[in-house]
């Protein structure tokens, strides 16, 4: 029986800032998305008070003033940091391991098996206690979707002390804790799935874990089938230790307040591409195609509302900041229009191919050259050793007044050296 094990950070944003700021353990916390529009993460107090993810901070307002809900802006830097440290610390517990999320992974304990796999899980639930201040729970099964309904349990029901493992139940022990869960906490089910499936009458996993594979195959999709059989112990997902290659980079972001001037949306509009290009090089690829747009909010009824973009193809793949960004720029003056109050913008890379298939063209003047490589290649390394920014392209601008409000943004404790803490 293969042994699969799924980490999660516990309520990851809330809990990395708490780790730097403990005054607020114990209190209602939520983290807002961009420019503090909506929850994105809450803490377990916030939960209790009824607050649903991705609920409007606006709408927050006097619950929270009602309850002292602290609202907290994304530091997105410090959660990338902290769930790098997690990473790092569970790849010595597996060699087999694969990232899923900013806050889960998963960990192949097969090999392992000779040891007593919950304490195993405790083990790692103190160390990352111990090393990183964040709480964890550990969720072990035969398959991965077992794994994560073991997670799930683990989280919901105090008697696993933050570790529950299906592997150690015998087969009545464990339908009977299916038979408890709800249909929809099964991973790849949700909320989209669960009411068509309630509908059938599977309301619980127990309900689903007995039913035809192939019946809900021809109702819903392979993906349903395969997870019937893992239900019933059939590994059909089998761990992703390489992450595969995107096949678009999209940066994009809503600005903090609306913006009218063509240069604003420029300056924007290199920082994103400067990101995605950046990006593009990191899996070593290059893109055939760029798409730039622009548009208003929808949300402003009192103004007129405009949305636009292109798809602009390139003479030849490239994976240079500099090119990337000129397309994108000529794109942005051929959708751009005066007298509209813009509130977001970005850019997509597309037509993505490994850097080593790039086919040459023999009429084209925009190939890689080895003097682009080595520049792209000496700004990376300046940016990750000398901080984000370091160098770029001027266009980026400086002061940036059209970026997004993040007013109540933590500090960059483990990525800014002015902001480490000091202890006296």
């Amino acid at each position: 029986m293969r042994s699969i094990a799924l980490i999660d950070v516990n309520n990851f944003y809330v809990s990395c800032e708490r780790v730097f700021n403990p005054r607020l353990n114990g209190k209602p916390v939520v983290v807002l998305s961009n420019n503090d529009g909506c929850a994105v993460a809450r803490s377990n107090e916030v939960k209790a008070l009824g607050v649903a993810m991705g609920a409007p901070w606006f709408k927050l307002k006097d619950l929270a003033k009602q309850h002292g809900i602290i609202g907290l802006s994304s530091n997105y830097a410090l959660y990338a940091d902290m769930s790098n440290r997690v990473m790092s610390i569970l790849r010595e517990y597996s060699p087999d391991q694969e990232v899923y999320s900013i806050d889960e992974s998963f960990l192949d304990l097969t090999g392992f098996q000779s040891r007593d796999l919950t304490r195993y899980g405790q083990h790692i639930r103190k160390r990352i206690l111990k090393w990183t201040g964040l709480p964890v729970c550990v969720g072990i099964g035969s398959t991965k979707t077992l794994s994560k309904l073991a997670n799930h349990c683990a989280k919901k029901r105090p008697v696993f002390n933050g570790v529950c493992n299906f592997n150690t139940m015998d087969s009545h022990e464990l339908d009977l804790l299916l038979a408890e869960i709800e249909v929809g906490e099964i991973w790849g089910v949700g909320r989209k799935l669960a009411p068509k499936l309630e509908a059938l009458g599977f309301k619980s996993v127990l309900d689903l874990k007995r039913a035809n594979p192939e019946r809900l195959r021809q109702q819903f999709s392979v993906v349903m089938e395969k997870t019937v059989r893992e239900l019933n112990g059939t590994v059909c997902i089998e761990l992703e230790e390489v992450a595969p290659d995107k096949k678009q980079i999209i940066s994009s972001r809503s600005f903090g307040h609306p913006i009218r001037d063509f240069n604003s949306l420029a300056e924007s509009i290199t920082l994103y591409m400067s990101k995605a290009a950046e990006k593009l090089r990191k899996q070593q690829s290059f893109a055939g195609s760029v798409y730039v747009y622009i548009r208003t909010s929808p949300f402003r009824p009192d103004d007129p509302f405009y949305s636009n973009g292109m798809t602009i193809p390139l003479p030849s793949p490239t994976d240079d900041t500099r090119q990337l960004v000129n397309v994108a720029l000529w794109g942005l003056k051929l959708i751009y229009k005066p007298n509209y109050n813009y509130a977001k913008a970005g850019v997509m890379l597309s037509e993505i191919v490994p850097a080593g298939s790039v086919q040459a063209d023999l009429f084209s003047q925009a190939q890689a050259s080895p003097k682009s490589t080595a520049l792209m290649s000496t700004m990376d390394n300046i940016n990750r050793k000398m901080g984000k920014e370091s160098i770029k392209l001027a266009s980026e601008g400086f002061r940036r007044l059209w970026k997004m409000k993040q007013g109540n943004r933590s500090l960059g404790y483990t990525t800014r050296w002015e902001d480490v803490p000091m202890v006296c």
